[in-house]
């Protein structure tokens, strides 16, 4: 869930520099995709690390901003979409796990949109996803099991947990399914394939939203897009869609964002 419009400096936002926008479009788009596969938030590097570093997008208003969001979705999801076709769990775990995400985004979209959106907020969850992921982590498997309906619900509540900015998706799905005795390579299957309606039908409704918005952006958009395609087809082949190592660097690496968020915070207030 992205945002609201975060305040952040500018250099001349009165006629952005077209350069500078389609470099940082572009950057974006490698953002997006190194972060896809992960339980790291890609939606929260998406929006914070601009705004750490004062990027030109960071200022840009909300529709501005959502159709980027928008266009660096569909790339990535793009991308994804053969190994998310393969990777799909049975079709009554898959309607479980779409059920909460569903409900939870319908009742509560705009409140979480308005309240959950700042640098502060960003930041709790990503400290409150990297500690569920480590303590899930320590739990031992119980070796190879077909997902119950319980299974399937876990995962759908932890996706709409994962509504509020910064938990992230893939970080929560992976926390209860782990915690739920899956071993990490299920637990990492399952995550990713739960993953997929949730992924298509937030994107679809976005940019069905965004049909008539302004559409003076979609050179910075398109790049975007091509740039977070590449990077999410790259992790792919790359990193892979199982993890089957240790989940503690994924939670330190959220713990040292949210530190970073807090610590700018703190100092642009002073």
């Amino acid at each position: 869930m992205p945002p609201p419009a975060l305040k952040g400096p500018s250099k001349n936002p009165g006629a952005p520099d077209l350069l500078r926008r389609t470099l940082e479009a572009a950057a974006l788009g490698l953002i997006q995709g190194a972060a896809e596969l992960l339980p790291v938030s890609s939606s929260a590097h998406v929006a914070m690390i601009p705004w750490l570093l004062g990027w030109e997008v960071a200022a840009w208003p909300p529709a501005r901003r959502k159709e980027l969001e928008v266009a660096l979705h569909c790339g990535a999801g793009l991308a994804l979409a053969p190994a998310l076709w393969r990777g799909r769990p049975d079709l009554r775990t898959l309607a479980l796990s779409l059920a909460p995400p569903v409900i939870a985004g319908y009742l509560l979209e705009e409140r979480i949109q308005t309240r959950l959106g700042g640098p502060a907020a960003i930041a709790g969850g990503l400290l409150a996803g990297a500690l569920a992921l480590a303590a899930a982590d320590l739990k031992a498997s119980e070796g190879f099991k077909s997902p119950s309906a319980a299974d399937g619900l876990a995962l759908g509540l932890a996706q709409a947990v994962a509504l509020a900015p910064g938990v992230s998706r893939t970080g929560a799905t992976l926390a209860a399914a782990r915690a739920r005795g899956f071993a990490r390579e299920e637990a990492s299957a399952l995550s990713f394939g739960v993953a997929g309606p949730v992924l298509v039908g937030a994107t679809a409704l976005k940019a069905w939203r965004l049909r008539a918005a302004p559409r003076g952006h979609r050179g910075p958009a398109a790049i975007a897009a091509l740039s977070a395609f590449a990077a999410t087809a790259a992790a792919v082949r790359v990193l892979g869609t199982r993890r089957t190592r240790p989940l503690w660097p994924y939670a330190a690496e959220r713990a040292a964002l949210a530190g970073g968020i807090l610590a700018v915070r703190y100092r642009r207030a002073k």
